[in-house]
């Protein structure tokens, strides 16, 4: 890129080449250098922006997790339409269809980064641990309009969805899961929480 040709949203055209490159290479393959290539920018441009590579890591996964915070207003606002099993089966793929899986991976595989990351998410796994809150506000929605059983515990139903979830889409490499096969995996894990009536 010419000196002095400014870059636009360089932080989002940053963000969206290290998904490129995780996507397609894996977290192994993520440096500052494959991001730049990828970006079509200079080294320099980078490090101009964070303060080092780990910070960049750390901020692209705050950004993920954001987008997950978008998702939980958009399934809670579905709480009392359609069915709990379809609302959830649409959650799960929309939340690992993304680039969620391969953050997962990347956070997994780098010991600094989630060090860092501790500061924003002191337990669990970061953006799993984020994803099991949507899922489970979610739930607490449906068991208020009466859809889920009232002693019905969220706080082990959601994580329950999330891992099998994560377990059903974590082959980079493979085809996603068909829509039938995440939505057997959903019923069956509320089949004795839900109170609609069959469809």
């Amino acid at each position: 890129m010419p000196t002095g040709v400014a870059i636009r949203d360089v932080r989002e055209q940053l963000f969206d080449a290290a998904e490129r490159v995780l996507l397609r290479d894996g977290p192994s393959a993520l440096t500052s250098r494959a991001v730049t290539t990828e970006a079509g920018c200079a080294k320099g441009v980078l490090h101009r922006h964070f303060a080092d590579f780990d910070a960049f890591l750390a901020e692209l996964v705050l950004d993920r997790i954001g987008r997950i915070t978008h998702q939980a207003a958009a399934l809670r606002d579905s709480a009392g339409t359609g069915t709990v099993a379809d609302n959830l089966t649409v959650a799960l793929t929309d939340l690992f269809g993304s680039v969620a899986v391969a953050i997962v991976g990347l956070v997994t595989s780098r010991d600094d980064l989630r060090a860092r990351l501790r500061r924003t998410t002191p337990t669990g796994i970061p953006v799993l641990t984020e994803a099991t809150a949507v899922i489970a506000a979610y739930l607490t929605a449906e068991r208020e309009l009466g859809r889920v059983a009232a002693d019905a515990d969220v706080d082990i139903l959601a994580p329950t969805l999330i891992g099998t979830g994560h377990v059903l889409f974590a082959d980079r490499k493979g085809a996603p899961p068909e829509a039938g096969a995440v939505r057997r995996v959903v019923t069956t894990v509320i089949a004795g929480v839900v109170r609609e009536p069959r469809q």
